[in-house]
């Protein structure tokens, strides 16, 4: 059973990677200035380097398709935390609020300081993580005094209160929005739908930190998160610090949730999505999946990204419509899947 893990997760790894690259052609060449791959190398490698290729991939696309590789990654890792503290395999940070919250912080961030603190200076961009990650930890807060029931986590009432919460702080999205000027309400309007046209390497520097620090905290905890999928009573009885393992990774989780919402606004059902087909290609374990999960999470962003910037190309869509377009009828199809079982 080992061996045939393995084995399926060196080939899903070397399989992603060469979808991976051919996603990277594809979103580095294709836009309303197309580039060919020699132009994009010698831009890189400064070879004879021209004015125009310089300003299409280090201002416009480079920063782009890092940013969509870095949120793709965060939200599915998390995603993959959150169904393995929770046990149930339709918790997913959007679909539990965790979005919402982080987004409802961020906007109120935005409706205080409107006017007076622009959102590309870095002032900005470094506290909305903060903002975020408050916003994110009050919604998870929320959504366990609700969905606790009998000393454990009910999925029914979580999925449930998860829903109620996202409607809750959307509709306090919303309204602060509302009360924008115009000039921030289209900004917000744009950002609540998730979208990372207006990518920059500022944002890349303040993501970095939230990354560097987190992603190994998440990725160094497998044999943990195996752990948890058992009984609470039984992971206690092995010598776990069942309460401290839970806190770590549900705050990592929001902290990483948060630094994408920050830049990215809320891109729903990476979460849901890329743990759900990482477990159907390398199976269960979390040694295997996180990273399988990782890679997948990257390719939904970038090629739904580059869907939404070339389908109506020169208009562009928020690429969280799109994973939508994908999310919700995979999100009916898993609720039908589990009420089947349960019957």
């Amino acid at each position: 059973m080992h061996d045939r893990s393995s084995r399926s997760f060196r080939w899903v790894l070397l399989t992603g990677f060469i979808i991976l690259l051919l996603s990277i052609y594809f979103y580095m060449t294709i836009g309303e200035f197309d580039l060919s791959l020699p132009d994009i190398v010698q831009t890189l490698l400064r070879i004879e380097p021209q004015p125009d290729s310089d300003l299409i991939v280090f201002e416009f696309r480079l920063p782009r398709l890092v940013i969509a590789a870095l949120v793709g990654f965060g939200l599915a890792i998390a995603g993959a935390t959150v169904q393995g503290v929770t046990r149930n395999g339709l918790a997913d940070p959007g679909i539990l609020g965790i979005h919402a919250g982080a987004g409802a912080a961020i906007v109120l961030y935005m409706y205080a300081f409107q006017g007076h603190v622009i959102r590309t200076g870095w002032t900005a961009i470094m506290t909305m993580p903060l903002f975020g990650l408050v916003g994110g930890m009050a919604a998870a807060a929320l959504l366990f005094v609700f969905a606790w029931h009998n000393g454990r986590l009910d999925a029914q009432r979580l999925i449930l209160t998860g829903i109620a919460l996202g409607s809750g702080f959307g509709a306090i999205s919303l309204f602060l929005s509302l009360r924008m000027n115009a000039k921030d309400f289209e900004m917000a309007t744009v950002w609540l739908t998730g979208s990372i046209w207006n990518a920059n390497w500022i944002y890349i520097v303040s993501m970095l930190p939230w990354f560097i620090l987190l992603v190994p905290l998440l990725m160094l905890r497998p044999r943990i998160l195996d752990l948890f999928q058992l009984d609470e009573n039984l992971v206690r009885s092995l010598g776990l610090r069942y309460g401290r393992e839970l806190a770590i990774l549900l705050l990592c989780s929001i902290g990483l949730v948060s630094a994408c919402v920050s830049v990215s606004g809320s891109i729903s059902f990476v979460g849901l999505l890329a743990p759900h087909i990482a477990r159907r290609l390398v199976g269960a374990q979390h040694r295997y999946m996180m990273p399988i999960c990782g890679l997948i999470g990257t390719l939904l962003v970038i090629i739904s990204d580059l869907i939404a910037k070339s389908l109506f190309a020169p208009a562009e869509l928020p690429v969280g419509i799109v994973i939508s377009i994908v999310g919700v009828p995979y999100f009916l199809f898993l609720l039908y899947k589990s009420k089947s079982v349960k019957s």
